[in-house]
């Protein structure tokens, strides 16, 4: 096996990527594709109502996900919103982060719910989960206008108050964003226009609030968790093209934490990870609609540097919620509070925005890797959500419970599963990018072009592309030949192999004209390597492809609070400490048993271990990273 550490990895990734522009700017009127006026300028995604997942792995865990929004009614969810109004509810409330006694209450029932039902919505056509979604923001508008100045959340005004004043609260600002993101999405997702005027008079009284807060109070009071306001307010700007909005998302800049970034420093150590990342998505939105390349200088080293140095195997950074080590020194930090599932759903919204503006293939292989082993595996069959990743050896996957827990992570959850279609394919014009291999249909109404990806990848080492349409047309056609692929990846068009194929990390263009029938057929070989954990040559993680592997250590808790953790804790409790990671006998100690079944023996010095990809872990015990002996791991 080849071995590399992650920051050699993303680098290699970047030698066949060059597609960069500065794109023309001016305020958007889409908000999840981040395209300008000019939109051929800049690589876009799909409207999600244009890609519908085909059979596989992805639309099985879509609809795991929609059983369990489904699960959740408007009453139990609108319960505390109504109170805080004023308004009589005999409703049930749910626990957890939810509670009525909870300061974070709403960031999930007025939140993160609506952005989960709008993208059902949007990408399986669910309308029952839109009229759910439909339900709330009525009632949300009706709260707003017995508030009678625009506020709207679950709890009273008092909390801001406690933040304006320095006393303690937990992060009033964060469940506001996420109530605000929430009505823009069913906005522009499901049309509902009612949830665009909740949210601007949400702004408004944000802009209120902060009158007479001078900017060094209001810098005190930004130390505390606030989500992304500030690409909520941009996204408002954006969508109504009121420069007030843009105003009041200014207020949000932090320039204790956005300076360092734009002079390309890293004084990320001890900062809590998932308040961070947020903010670096608003700053890429900044960037789009104003032009301020600053703005985008942060974004990018801030992606590169969390990847590249803070990150591990899984595609995913933290402990302990924070980033607690220097860069590129991860020794000694794998435990059961690894990976905060929230920060992959963000880290991987930051690498598409960038991608947009790049072309770079790193930002999609990078997506590849979170999706398949961040994302998928992290919810149960119920469709319930992990917190976090444990990367300890002899740990296993907990979830939250089904109506008492509420975390941030099941709210990022939601979404994270009804909205696989959103970065398979993009488009330049009047070219598509082939980002992702996932079985799917692109119908692309106004190209009147369809293009069905026919694959069960990653089992099947390729995919297929097949076009349908009635005017054959000159384009090109941009096919991902990821970085983890062999030199013996094959494109066929019609059946005939190219004469020349992209090298492994860059995308190969085809253009030609593009007929009823046409397929692209691609083979990507994958091949076992090895990665080590930043900053020690003597631990690392194998991986096969794309593919993250874990040993299997035996049998975990399938029931009861280890597996289920009860209420709003995200830790199980009288939690043992780790094994001691598995020791690896030899620097080749993988072998593959089944390619098509993606099987795998590992040869540990006390014995052979069963090896599985990592998003195929359940309720096994399992170790990601080994014990590599001396000399065996280094590159």
């Amino acid at each position: 096996m080849t071995t590399h550490s992650r920051r050699e990895f993303l680098k290699m990734s970047a030698a066949g990527a060059a597609l960069r522009f500065a794109p023309p700017l001016a305020y958007t009127s889409s908000l999840l594709a981040g395209a300008d006026q000019h939109g051929d300028e800049r690589i876009v995604p799909f409207p999600l109502s244009a890609v519908r997942l085909g059979p596989g792995i992805f639309a099985e865990q879509a609809e795991t996900n929609a059983r369990y929004l489904d699960s959740l009614t408007t009453d139990r969810l609108l319960h505390s919103f109504r109170l805080t109004a004023g308004i009589t509810s005999s409703a049930k409330p749910y626990g957890g982060w939810e509670s009525p006694t909870v300061e974070l209450r709403g960031h999930f029932n007025g939140g993160h719910y609506l952005s989960a039902v709008a993208l059902a919505s949007a990408t399986a056509g669910n309308s029952v989960l839109k009229a759910r979604g439909d339900e709330v923001v009525g009632g949300l508008a009706q709260c707003q206008t017995k508030n009678g100045n625009g506020y709207v959340s679950a709890f009273p005004t008092g909390l801001f108050e406690h933040l304006q004043e320095g006393k303690p609260v937990w992060a009033p600002f964060y469940t506001y964003h996420k109530i605000m993101a929430g009505l823009l999405d069913m906005y522009v997702l499901t049309g509902n226009t009612d949830a665009l005027k909740v949210a601007e008079g949400m702004a408004h009284w944000v802009d209120r609030y902060f009158e007479g807060i001078g900017d060094e109070q209001r810098q005190r009071m930004l130390r505390t968790e606030y989500g992304g306001m500030n690409e909520a307010l941009v996204n408002l700007a954006a969508l109504t093209k009121k420069q007030e909005y843009l105003d009041t998302a200014k207020l949000f800049e932090q320039p204790s934490i956005l300076d360092p970034l734009a002079g390309r420093r890293d004084e990320l150590t001890g900062l809590h990870a998932n308040t961070n990342v947020p903010k670096m998505i608003g700053a890429a939105r900044m960037y789009e609609v104003t032009g301020d390349r600053r703005h985008r200088r942060i974004a990018e080293y801030f992606l590169e540097e969390v990847l590249t140095a803070r990150s591990y195997a899984i595609g995913n950074t933290s402990l302990d919620e924070h980033w607690t080590t220097p860069a590129g020194e991860l020794k000694g930090s794998l435990g059961w509070t690894n990976a905060e599932c929230c920060v992959a759903y963000n880290l991987m919204k930051l690498e598409r925005l960038v991608f947009g503006w790049t072309g770079d293939v790193r930002w999609m292989d990078a997506y590849e890797r979170a999706m398949f082993n961040c994302r998928l595996g992290t919810q149960n069959a119920q469709g319930l959500k992990q917190y976090f990743f444990p990367l300890a050896a002899g740990y296993w996957r907990a979830y939250h419970s089904a109506e008492d827990s509420f975390w941030c992570c099941t709210g990022t959850g939601v979404e994270e599963f009804a909205k696989f279609t959103d970065t398979i394919y993009f488009h330049r014009g009047g070219d598509v990018y082939v980002n992702q291999f996932i079985a799917s249909t692109l119908d692309w109404k106004d190209e009147g072009l369809k293009i069905e990806q026919a694959t069960t990848f990653p089992r099947q080492q390729g995919t297929t592309l097949k076009f349908a349409t009635a005017h054959p047309k000159m384009r090109t056609v941009h096919v991902r030949i990821p970085a983890w692929t062999t030199d013996a990846a094959e494109v066929k068009v019609n059946g005939r192999p190219l004469e020349a194929v992209a090298d492994p990390g860059s995308y190969l263009a085809i253009r030609r004209v593009w007929k009823d029938g046409d397929t692209i057929s691609l083979s990507l070989p994958m091949a076992l390597r090895t990665e080590l954990l930043a900053g020690d040559d003597s631990v690392a993680a194998s991986l096969y492809g794309p593919l993250v592997l874990a040993a299997d250590l035996g049998a975990g808790p399938t029931d009861g609070p280890g597996k289920i953790i009860p209420d709003g804790s995200t830790v199980p409790k009288g939690l043992a400490k780790p094994d001691a990671l598995p020791k690896a006998a030899g620097a080749d100690w993988v072998r593959t048993e089944s390619a098509e079944e993606l099987r795998f023996k590992a040869a540990e010095e006390s014995g052979n271990l069963d090896v599985l990809p990592m998003y195929a872990v359940r309720d096994q015990r399992y170790a990601v990273y080994w014990q590599m002996a001396t000399g065996t791991a280094k590159s």
